[in-house]
Parts: structure tokens; C-alpha cells; sequence
């Protein structure tokens, strides 16, 4: 009997020990299946705006539990110091120049909806592979991609055309034109040329017309006719389109459809969290990618009652910690549906903080940290260095920070990856599967390179020098800071990619960013004794790269850039284009 027993005792026990064997282990088991994916972008948000990246002041407790539940990238580069470019290189993995989306000139982002301009057909988004994978995927928020190429009705750059199967939210950016309450923001220098010279022609107009009839000059009836059309033709050639932006571009979508415009602001962030926890509760069944495009913190700052005057930062801060609440609805959605185990969260900037957004002596851009630099300085640190957070329970381990060169182009190849597809053949990619160093199956990134444009313009490079640990960073170009000391282009309000507002630099500058992640204290032949060599082999590295980029058409080019009024989203009979089908709905509801 004892050693009947005996024997069944140590059968079972053996069972169990191969069962256990057999097992794979939590990180095999986690992805056995295809994981879900949201990726949260903000808009404009600096990378010392969140507590997890050094403030002690915004409070963001959302972010930072996730940042303390997975890994934190300390060197998540941007692609593009703009909205525009660094969210093309973002969904394409490339290099926005690449598939013509930086500019040749001063017009550096989509400044219509009505432009012809925007993100190629024939480029593939890692959307349009995760839904060949038989991923559900939504868009919900800021696009900034274009919407049509040769008629209202082709979407030809839509979300819908780059693999999203549900769009919500704003084909445009969010601007302070879409506020009735603040300062017009779109192309303001350019705008008061124009009502300037409307006015001295108008002026002129008026004053040949009063010599005319006191006989003080003498010009013919034909001639006033012929400058007062030619006067009224100007005014309505700019003022259609400039005179009208809240209309225009100020527009919420869903899908094909215009759902307003213009858009009603007050309701615009409840919408936005509404829309992005409906499509997780429509999708738990399958795999589903959910992008959720936030449109904080971008100007105006649309902020709800709820959250103003809650900061020690201003209406800025207000929005930020606004967001963060948006986040952790998102996170709790995600718990409640039973998936955060089986969902890839990552959440990050587009670029850094616009330092020189301010009226008066409110400050409505975001800090950057010690980082010098912003927005729309494709060099510095600050426009480019971005929040990087991923979390995976269970796969990626919990609070972890690597401080290696990544990449917000990365997404594209890691999702993909995770999907089981496969990234395109016939092109360059430039992003790299960032799995691999998340995990912490290896120690190093795969960027060796990377290459900091500011339009179409190469103003820096960067080189991890692995064996040693160094990150050197050679400028080419840098803007000139006005006024002369301060940390950005306060005269202009962006700081420009050529001509008379940058330097160039021959020999360029050098920093090691290990040493001196602010950028403060170039490097020289006489104190650095690689100096020489750093820069050759930077030279040798961009020459490689130049020879990898071939013409295509420009996105951002002038005519692309227009505004045109055939390509106009309308949810009327153009130009009578005004709807508020969300306020239609609320109503039908009661």
C-alpha cells in the first residue's frame, strides 16, 4: 500500500514538473497572440511638462503610472521639430523628406484643409499593415495629414485612404482661430500685410475718386471703375480664405462626413475621450490599434471648466493635467474591459514645446527642461527630445529606463513586428524594432545615425558611439536666437530653417550629449582629442545617407500649400458650409 502510494506521489509530482517545463514563459505567453495597441500622441508637449521627466509641479500622475508600470525612453527623438512632418515620419517610419512631407520653404506644415497638399497615397502607414493583419484601427483627434488632392470628394489624403478604418476628430491642428475669444494665430504676420495693402489701395481708390469729383485730378470715370473692381478683387482674393479659417479649417469629422463646422469647442475634448472609449468597447473582441491624437496641448488650450485654475502653471498647465485625466480614463477603459495585459500602451509628443507661444505675459507654450531649444528648431534638444513611455505588463519590464538614441519613427517597424506583418521592401525605412531593447534582450539601440532636418534643410546629426558610450552631436546650422541671448526666435515667433535668421557652421559645432545634454559648451580641436575624427565620421555618415534619398513631389510646396476652394471640406452647399450634427444628435437623443 506504502509504495503504491509512493508511486502515485511521484508520477503526479513528476507530471507537474514537465507540465511546468513545457510552459513558455509570461513573456512568450503574452504574445502568443496579437496584442492590442494604443498609441497616445500629444500635441506640442514638452518633455519637462510631465512629472516622470523631472516636474514637480503639473501634476500628471496618469503618465507617470505609466511610466512606473513599463519603460521610460530618455532619448525619444522627433523626426521634425513640427507637427506635420515629425507625425508623416511617424506613421511611415521614414523620414518625412522621404515621402515629401518637409518643406522647401516657409510654409512647413498643412495650413489647410482646403490644400492640395498631404501625406502620399502610395505611402504605407503602419495602420494600413496592422488592418491587413486584420487589426481594427481607429484615428480619433488631430490628423494633419491633408484630406483631398483634386476635387471635395477624393480624400485621397484622408485616415481613411492610410489604413484607419474609423476616423473622429479634426482633419486640420487645433489653432487660436478656432476660439471666437482669442487672437487669430494663423499666418498673423501675413495677414496684416494683406489688410495693410487692402487698405492703401482702398485709400488710393478713394482719394483718386474724391480728386476726380472736386476736379483736384483728372482721371476718367473707366479708371475709378478699374481700380475699384481691382480693389475689391484683392480684398475678397485673400479675405475668402483668411477671413473665414474658423470655418475652414476649425472642422470635426467622422469618417467621410463633417460633423461640424465650425467646430463647437466647448464639447470638443468630452467627444474626443467619448469616441476613443467607444471604439475600445466596440473592438475587445479582435486586435485593435487605437491612435488617440490629442489635441492638448496645443493653442488655444481648450480646457473644460473642470480643470481651469487647477494648476500652479497657468491655462497651460490647466490642459496638461487635463490631458493626463484623459489618459488614465483611456488606461481605465482598458482595465475594465479586462485587456491591459494583452495592450500595448505607449504614449509620447509630436515635438517639444513652443517657447515662444505667449500674449502678453502669459506663457501658452510648453518647457522643455534643461534641454535648450523648441519648437520648430530642427537641432537643438528641445525641439526634437519628446516623453517616450511604453507599457506591456508582463512582457516589458516594469520600471525601467533606457537611456539610449530612439526614435519616434520606431513605432512603425515595433507594431508592425507585433502584428505578425511585414514592413515594406521596396523602400527605406528608417525606424528599428524597439522590442528587442524594451525587453532588454539587448543593450544597445540599432540607431547608430540620426539625422536632425528642420524642413528639407540637415541642421544636426547625432552618432552613438556604442563602444564608448558617447553621443555626439555635430549642428551644421543653428537658428539666431532674437533677442541675442534669449533661448528662441522671440521676434518671429518660430525660428526659421534658412536664410538671413540661422548660422551656419564650418567646422559645425559638437557636443557629447552624455557629457552635456544641454548643449552648452561646444566642443573644439583644442579640448576634445576626437574632435577630428568625430567629425569625419559623421561627414562619411551623412554623404551615406544623402545617397539614399531620391526627388519625389513636394507636399509643402506653395501651390500645395493654398488654399483652394474646390478641395474645401463642407457639410453644405460650398460656400454655405456651417452643421452642428452633434448638437443635432444630442437633441434627437432627448
Amino acid at each position: 500500500m506504502i509504495l503504491q502510494l509512493t508511486s502515485y506521489w511521484t508520477s503526479l509530482v513528476a507530471s507537474l514538473i514537465f507540465g511546468l517545463l513545457l510552459q513558455p514563459p509570461l513573456t512568450q505567453l503574452s504574445m502568443a497572440t496579437k496584442p492590442n495597441i494604443v498609441l497616445l500622441m500629444a500635441d506640442d508637449l514638452g518633455i519637462g511638462d510631465i512629472g516622470c521627466y523631472g516636474n514637480d509641479t503639473i501634476r500628471t500622475p496618469n503618465i507617470d503610472r505609466l511610466a512606473k508600470e513599463g519603460v521610460k525612453l530618455t532619448q525619444h527623438i522627433a523626426a521634425a521639430p513640427l507637427c506635420t512632418p515629425s507625425r508623416a515620419a511617424f506613421l511611415t517610419g521614414r523620414y518625412p523628406l522621404r515621402s515629401g512631407m518637409d518643406a522647401i520653404n516657409n510654409y512647413r506644415v498643412i495650413f489647410w484643409n482646403g490644400g492640395s497638399g498631404g501625406l502620399p497615397p502610395n505611402e504605407t502607414t503602419f495602420a494600413k499593415i496592422l488592418q491587413q493583419q486584420g487589426y481594427s484601427t481607429g484615428l480619433i483627434g488631430k490628423w494633419h495629414q491633408g484630406v483631398n488632392c483634386e476635387s471635395r470628394n477624393d480624400h485621397c489624403h484622408h485616415p481613411l485612404n492610410h489604413g484607419f478604418d474609423y476616423f473622429y476628430g479634426m482633419p486640420f491642428t487645433l489653432i487660436s482661430d478656432c476660439q471666437p475669444t482669442e487672437t487669430p494665430e494663423m499666418d498673423r504676420a501675413f495677414r496684416r500685410k494683406l489688410w495693410l495693402s487692402t487698405q492703401m489701395i482702398g485709400l488710393v481708390t478713394l482719394t483718386a475718386a474724391l480728386g476726380r469729383l472736386t476736379g483736384l485730378i483728372s482721371v476718367s470715370w473707366k479708371m475709378l471703375t478699374c481700380l475699384a473692381g481691382f480693389s475689391l478683387l484683392f480684398f475678397m482674393s485673400w479675405f475668402s480664405s483668411y477671413g473665414f479659417v474658423r470655418y475652414w479649417n476649425c472642422i470635426m469629422m467622422r469618417n467621410h462626413e463633417v460633423t461640424e463646422q465650425p467646430m463647437v469647442t466647448d464639447r470638443t475634448t468630452s467627444l474626443i475621450l467619448r469616441e476613443s472609449i467607444s471604439f475600445i468597447e466596440r473592438n475587445k473582441h479582435k486586435p485593435f490599434l487605437l491612435f488617440l491624437s490629442f489635441l492638448h496641448s496645443h493653442t488655444p488650450l481648450l480646457t473644460t471648466e473642470k480643470f481651469l485654475g487647477k494648476s500652479s502653471h497657468g491655462l497651460y498647465g490647466d490642459n496638461v493635467e487635463e490631458m493626463d485625466w484623459m489618459v488614465g480614463e483611456v488606461l481605465d477603459a482598458i482595465d475594465k474591459e479586462g485587456l491591459k495585459n494583452t495592450t500595448l500602451v505607449y504614449f509620447a509628443s509630436d515635438h517639444g514645446g513652443w517657447l515662444e507661444r505667449q500674449e502678453g505675459k502669459r506663457q501658452l507654450g510648453g518647457w522643455n527642461g534643461i534641454y535648450r531649444g523648441g519648437k520648430a528648431m530642427g537641432g537643438w534638444e528641445g525641439g526634437i527630445r519628446v516623453p517616450g513611455i511604453f507599457r506591456w505588463p508582463g512582457v516589458l519590464p516594469a520600471g525601467t529606463v533606457i537611456d539610449e538614441p530612439t526614435s519616434l519613427m520606431d513605432i512603425y517597424p515595433t507594431v508592425v513586428h507585433l502584428a505578425e506583418g511585414e514592413v515594406p521592401q521596396d523602400r527605406v525605412i528608417d525606424g528599428r524594432d524597439l522590442m528587442p531593447l524594451l525587453q532588454g534582450t539587448v543593450e544597445h539601440s540599432e540607431h547608430e545615425f540620426l539625422f536632425h532636418y528642420c524642413g528639407i534643410h540637415l541642421h544636426a546629426v547625432r552618432w552613438h558611439q556604442k563602444d564608448s558610450g558617447a553621443i555626439w552631436k555635430a549642428h551644421y546650422v543653428t537658428p539666431i536666437f532674437r533677442p541675442l541671448g534669449a533661448g528662441a526666435c522671440y521676434d518671429r515667433g518660430f525660428c526659421p530653417c534658412f536664410g538671413e535668421g540661422v548660422t551656419h557652421h564650418d567646422p559645425p559645432l559638437l557636443f557629447d550629449l552624455s557629457r552635456d545634454p544641454s548643449e552648452a559648451k561646444p566642443l573644439s580641436a583644442d579640448t576634445e582629442p576626437l574632435y577630428d575624427t568625430v567629425i569625419k565620421k559623421i561627414g562619411r555618415a551623412t554623404e551615406e545617407h544623402r545617397r539614399t534619398l531620391t526627388p519625389v513631389p513636394e507636399q509643402l510646396s506653395v501651390y500645395n500649400v493654398v488654399w483652394k476652394p474646390w478641395l474645401q471640406p463642407c457639410c453644405g452647399t460650398f460656400p454655405f458650409c456651417w452643421c452642428d450634427k452633434e448638437g443635432d444628435n444630442k437633441l434627437a437623443n432627448l
